[in-house]
């Protein structure tokens, strides 16, 4: 199973520009996990056909706010996958993450801006980054894809422009 992982969209409405580039990095994907600041529920229509999991962030509309959850529980095969925007601000973020989380395998997380992949207390963590490239910290738009079969195999890659 093939997930394609984006987060920090910040957009205020769908537009064509990140219709196909969302179509070529997630081609792929059977499901699409967004982890927040989507700021539109519009965005999501662009994975129609695809099994499609968000949370809201900091920076959603109220809209989204109403009708995201601000973390959600996954279950893939053996693994369970924690989706959350953020958890507190502070130099453990990643330790104040696993506390959001009971027993899970990965944690999807955004906020930051900043493309993470590696494990930290036997949990595999994942922040896909700013998909629109709105990194503070001069990185370009990047995503993830995690790969699950018997086990979890996570990548970040960049948006092509």
């Amino acid at each position: 199973m093939t997930v394609g992982i984006l987060s920090d969209t910040h957009l205020s409405r769908l537009t064509p520009e990140f219709e196909a580039r969302a179509e070529t990095c997630f081609a792929d994907c059977s499901v699409i996990l967004h982890a927040g600041d989507l700021t539109d529920l519009t965005i999501l229509k662009a994975f129609t056909n695809r099994e499609v999991h968000a949370v809201h962030g900091n920076m959603c509309s109220f809209v989204c706010h109403k009708a995201l959850p601000e973390k959600k529980v996954l279950r893939y095969r053996n693994f369970t996958v924690g989706l959350i925007h953020r958890a507190g601000n502070t130099y453990d973020f990643e330790d104040q993450l696993i506390d959001q989380f009971e027993d899970v395998d990965c944690i999807i997380y955004g906020h930051t801006h900043h493309p993470v992949c590696h494990h930290h207390s036997g949990i595999l963590f994942i922040n896909p980054g700013s998909f629109q490239a709105t990194g503070r910290h001069g990185h370009p738009g990047t995503y993830a894809i995690l790969k699950i079969g018997d086990t979890l195999r996570a990548t970040i890659h960049e948006v092509p422009v």
